[in-house]
């Protein structure tokens, strides 16, 4: 029995800054895609761009979704695992700020 590779599109990650404190950096997600299965290596904040629903695949196989909301920011802690999916049917965008002074 063959199992069947499931194939998405990137989301696109555009640079907007990376200097000493901190690394700005925009995601855009059609409908389905993801960043791939990463770890965060320091703390960071999510600013949401646009409505969207997002599949969040954790280690150990469980999910979870979180519903962005424009404008409404949240932060993780460094050592975050995840790959992040846009579960919606329209296009979403957030952008993630990097804090270089908190490693993990």
């Amino acid at each position: 029995m063959s199992e069947t590779l499931r194939c998405r599109a990137p989301a696109v990650a555009t640079l907007q800054l990376d200097d000493a404190h901190t690394r700005v950096t925009r995601w855009d997600f059609e409908p389905g895609a993801e960043t791939g299965w990463h770890r965060h290596g320091m703390a960071y904040v999510v600013v949401p761009v646009t409505d969207g629903t997002l599949l969040l695949e954790l280690p150990g196989g469980a999910t979870m979704t979180a519903e962005l909301k424009a404008g409404v920011s949240y932060a993780r802690v460094a050592g975050t695992e995840h790959n992040v999916v846009n579960a919606g049917a329209a296009p979403l965008a957030f952008v993630e700020i990097e804090l270089k002074h908190l490693p993990g």
